[in-house]
């Protein structure tokens, strides 16, 4: 276990074992689960997701402003199994919420990815540190720039000077990216994937 701030991190060698468990899982906690593995978001992001953000021709998933940590509108580029998952929620929705609650208009609570970690015997390890996960993967298996994979976590990059001229997000190069950590996360246990840009 690594632990990054007051955070627990698996340690990303061990991410596509623990994936390939969880899709053994049933249930609407595991599948928030482990898109928010594969999206690299935060779980109150992948939680409060709503179909009118989601655009599944284009593969991509539009966090308004007033959900990000940041205070502006993030783009995250679906992998082809990100996508899956959600064409399969499709068939069973029951709302604006991707992962609705058990209360009419409320979305699935916070504790039930932390309880589904708990089911799996992985409660050493938080479902946010998952994001450290995938950035350690990114930083010593990949050869993608730091401001893409730093992007693709919606981190605020550089000072505000170059912030005001950075107008583009990346999405293409962030959709290869995010390709890379699913092939990655599907991985058979033992074998190292490393990926270049």
């Amino acid at each position: 276990m690594l632990t990054r701030g007051h955070h627990a991190a698996m340690p990303y060698e061990h991410v596509a074992a623990f994936v390939g468990r969880l899709r053994e899982s049933d249930g609407l906690a595991a599948q928030a689960l482990e898109l928010t593995i594969l999206t690299a978001a935060r779980s109150g992001e992948i939680l409060r997701m709503r179909w009118s953000e989601v655009d599944l021709d284009k593969r991509i998933w539009t966090i308004p402003a007033n959900r990000m940590k940041a205070g502006r509108e993030h783009r995250v580029p679906l992998s082809e199994r990100a996508a899956a998952i959600l064409r399969q929620l499709t068939e069973i929705r029951t709302g604006d919420f991707v992962f609705p609650g058990q209360r009419k208009d409320r979305p699935l609570s916070n504790m039930a990815m932390n309880m589904a970690l708990r089911r799996m015997k992985a409660d050493t390890v938080t479902v946010h540190g998952f994001r450290s996960s995938f950035r350690d993967w990114a930083g010593n298996e990949s050869h993608f720039p730091r401001e893409v994979v730093e992007t693709a976590l919606a981190h605020v990059i550089g000072d505000k000077a170059e912030q005001a001229y950075r107008r583009s997000d990346a999405l293409e190069k962030r959709r290869k990216l995010m390709e890379a950590w699913a092939a990655y996360c599907e991985r058979p246990a033992g074998n190292v994937v490393h990926i270049g840009k």
